[in-house]
């Protein structure tokens, strides 16, 4: 008791309040993230999931799935499906972010009605757009066939050329609220007292994007885009709905390919790998983020 009132009293009065959150963490993220790091060092699979002692094999794991070219492709497939999906997003919502700006009336409502591709559970939105893309009841090949751009129906999630393609239209309508969001709450802070300087200098539009804008918007940006990379690369439930990672692998991503190793392959330990190979990635992303955002620059105290 004395030592608990000493460790926690006076200046360490703080620590009892946040030692819940560190039990609440070292529970729900630490141990689990430890147990997958054993378990991907394990050969378990459904044939000795129920026994006490299983194989240690190290790093076999990772050295066989190096050579899958499974895992290649996936690794692919979602560095194409992310980088592709920022530059949409982060282009189309700076642009709306600039549009809403504007003082007009109906700026803020019409803020509001943009976020609800966000609000909506990502599982919903990826059911609607599995309707879209249908090859039959879809709306969108009834509007090419009226339109006379095809005569027939396009397989659009069943192509191996078109599905990746639909998965980043969905995604690009989801993620274009939270760029949109981030980028207005950054050009809020800029004092609109340099707009009017600058014009009174004689710059213009362009002058002032580039001069004004764009270098006060820099640690915006830089959250923006790391925080999109990082939402964006773990995606699982978007492709899990609509195209469960196929055609014969064209959209599978790291996520659901540790999804498919482990639940329907029944290889645990190499899904603990590739999911522990998608943790390494997103770590490294994230200690850049850190980096970037909080830690002081060299001259600054």
């Amino acid at each position: 008791m004395k030592i608990a009132k000493r460790f926690f009293g006076g200046d360490n009065i703080g620590l009892l309040f946040v030692f819940p959150a560190l039990i609440f963490m070292a529970c729900f993220v630490l141990w689990p993230i430890i147990s997958n790091i054993i378990l991907s060092m394990q050969n378990v699979t459904v044939m000795n999931l129920t026994k006490p002692d299983k194989a240690f094999v190290g790093f076999d794991n990772y050295l066989r799935l190096f050579h899958d070219p499974v895992l290649g492709l996936s690794v692919w497939n979602t560095l194409f499906y992310t980088v592709f999906c920022l530059i949409f997003q982060f282009v189309i919502g700076f642009a709306l972010a600039l549009f809403l700006y504007q003082r007009f009336s109906f700026a803020k409502p019409f803020r509001g009605f943009l976020m609800l591709p966000w609000m909506i559970p990502v599982t919903v939105t990826a059911m609607m757009f599995r309707l879209l893309f249908s090859t039959n009841i879809g709306i969108i090949n009834q509007a090419l066939m009226a339109l006379s751009l095809t005569d027939k129906p396009v397989d659009w999630l069943t192509s191996p050329g078109t599905a990746m393609f639909a998965l980043i239209t969905a995604n690009i309508w989801i993620g274009i609220p939270f760029n949109m969001i981030l980028i207005s709450t950054g050009l809020t802070t800029i004092p609109r007292e340099l707009y009017e300087s600058a014009s009174v200098d004689g710059a213009g539009r362009l002058k002032s994007f580039t001069r004004i804008t764009l270098p006060l918007l820099k640690p915006t940006i830089n959250s923006v885009l790391i925080l999109g990379f990082i939402y964006t690369f773990k995606v699982f439930d978007l492709v899990y709905v609509m195209t469960g990672g196929g055609p014969v692998n064209k959209t599978q991503m790291l996520s659901t390919y540790s999804y498919k190793l482990s639940f329907n392959l029944f290889r645990y330990s190499d899904g603990a790998a590739v999911a522990n190979i998608l943790f390494i990635i997103l770590l490294f992303v994230s200690l850049i983020y850190v980096k970037a955002s909080y830690l002081p620059k060299e001259g600054e105290s």
